[in-house]
Formats: structure tokens, sequence, C-alpha cells
């Protein structure tokens, strides 16, 4: 275990799921985060930049912000209002945000924060990876300064979005293709993990019964969320965005195995499909570390104690 916490940058796309990854990360003392950027996923960039800034509000997470790009690399925006709302974070109301982004875009104040550091920084992008994408081609030279890739994405088995693509990588798979080839360790939470991280409404009155603010806030987004993924038959909602978090803080409840994996980018049907080399047939080195497992009663306790340290209410 580390001596001193992680030094992390977050990048998302809040999202429903993203917010309660960040809560998560806040609350850990095992992590410094060092820089938070939005990015075009879930919603627009405006709103998933207005959401970012108004969870960090909510918080209290004091640090520098930085807004992403309008749009994915090549491709054209695509936004998933069905499962997050028109605002990309519908549900309960925030506080207004406490600070503005910086005049400096999201890959620009990665690398400013990478420069900065004295040691390797971990990057947890939970939304498309159009912001690491762009610093890894805009700063190749920085690459050494990133320990690590905790992201949010893809699927080997299946997908979400399509049947062969999750979201996020659907979003921009240039940009996921880029992350993949860069050389930079990777720890991919997939939805072969993250359909795994059920959250059931049992659970969501559990986090209410912690009773602070931000206990109420996350309660009422499992629960807005929930309505989505009710009506497509499952029994809890799956957070997919927490899992790539809890890889930091909480190893011991996941299982993983190392892959090869890349990316379609011209398929008709499966665009955006995380492939990944099970069997070793292409006999290259793996890229990624494939998230496969974890304890789901495992995964609500960690959330429940960090929702936790947000206060505690005399019952």
């Amino acid at each position: 275990m580390n001596k001193h916490p992680i030094p992390i940058l977050l990048d998302g796309d809040p999202g429903h799921d993203d917010a309660i990854a960040w809560v998560l990360a806040n609350a850990s003392p095992m992590l410094d985060i060092r820089g938070v950027t939005s990015v075009c996923g879930n919603q627009t960039i405006e709103k998933t930049t207005y959401n970012a800034l108004r969870i960090m509000a909510l918080v209290g997470l004091n640090a520098p912000m930085a807004m992403g790009r309008t749009k994915p690399l090549i491709g054209e925006p695509i936004i998933a209002p069905t499962v997050h709302g028109n605002s990309g974070l519908d549900g309960p109301v925030l506080p207004e945000p406490a600070q503005k982004p910086l005049s400096i875009d999201a890959s620009q104040l990665m690398a400013q924060v990478l420069e900065q550091s004295d040691e390797p920084v971990t990057i947890v992008p939970t939304g498309p990876l159009t912001n690491v994408a762009s610093l890894l081609l805009s700063r190749p030279d920085l690459k050494p300064k990133i320990a690590r890739i905790s992201l949010m994405g893809g699927g080997i088995a299946f997908g979400n979005w399509t049947p062969a693509a999750e979201f996020n990588i659907l979003v921009d798979p240039e940009a996921a293709d880029i992350v993949f080839k860069s050389g930079v360790p990777i720890t991919m939470a997939g939805l072969d993990v993250t359909e795994q991280a059920l959250v059931f409404p049992e659970d969501f009155a559990r986090i209410r019964a912690v009773g602070n603010h931000v206990a109420i806030v996350v309660a009422d987004w499992l629960a807005f969320f929930y309505q989505f993924h009710r009506s497509m038959g499952y029994p809890g909602a799956p957070v997919h965005d927490a899992v790539a978090v809890a890889a930091l803080i909480a190893p011991e409840i996941l299982q993983k195995t190392d892959m090869y994996v890349q990316i379609e980018l011209a398929g008709d049907f499966c665009r955006g499909a995380t492939l990944g080399d099970r069997f070793g047939v292409l006999k290259k080195p793996a890229n990624a570390t494939v998230l496969t497992g974890i304890d789901r009663q495992a995964f609500v306790d960690l959330l429940v104690d960090a929702i936790k340290t947000y206060g505690e209410v005399a019952k």
C-alpha cells in the first residue's frame, strides 16, 4: 500500500455514475486529486462542464478544473439524455459552481499537472477518451509522467450502446485507439466488470440512511439512474464509473486478467468495439489489465464508507 496518496487526474462527462465515482475518489485518503477535466459524452461539453463544477462544489473538491473539446477527435458528438436526462445529471438539486473553468483546455491542464508533479500521475477517465488522446498527441514527451490510465470504457464480451460497442469508446473510437496503442499502462474497467457493480434499491436506502447531504444526493442520483435500468430489466443500478476508482483504492475486491485489446474503427456493425485477444492468437504483448469480476457487496460497502466521510448525522 502507498504510504502517501496517489496523485490523480479526474476526467469525465458527469453523468450519475461519474458523479458517484468522483464522490468516492474525493473521499479517499489514498488519492490526491490534482485536477479535474470535463469531456463531451453523456451530454454536450457545456453541460458536462457545468455538472463537473457542481459536483466539485457539492463535495468540497478544490482543484484546478478545465473544459475539454466541444466534440470527439473526428466524429460528431453522441449524447445520452435517455440515461442521464436533459441536463446530463437530472435528479436532485445541486449547489451552483464555486469556481470557473481555467482559460486553458483539458489537455493543457493535464500537461501542466504532469509537468509540475514530482512523481507520475494516474489519469482516471470515466467518459470518452478525447482529452487523454489529445494529451498524448500534443505532448508525447509526457508519457513517462503518466503512471497509469484507469479507465471506464469498453467491454470484451459485449457492448451497451450497440451490440458490440460500449458508449464511452463508441463516442470517440479514434481517441481510444490512440490511448490503447500509447504504451501507457492501462486498467480497463469495462462492461465485463461494471455490469456486476450493481447497487440495489435496498442499498439506496442504506446510503440515504447515512443522512448527510452528500448521502441524500447520491441516493437520489441512484434512484434516477435506476429508472432507466429498471426499464431494461436490471435489478439495480450499475455504477460503472466508480469501478475505475475502486481499482485504485480497493484492488482486492476485483478480479483481473492481462490481455491485448484493440479498437475497431471502421466496421459497419462493430465500430467502437474493444476486441480482447483472450486466447493470445495475435501473439502480441498485453496492453491492458482488464477487470473481469467484482465483489458486489464489498463495492457497496466501499461506497457507503466513502459517503460517511462527508459527515455523520445523529440518529
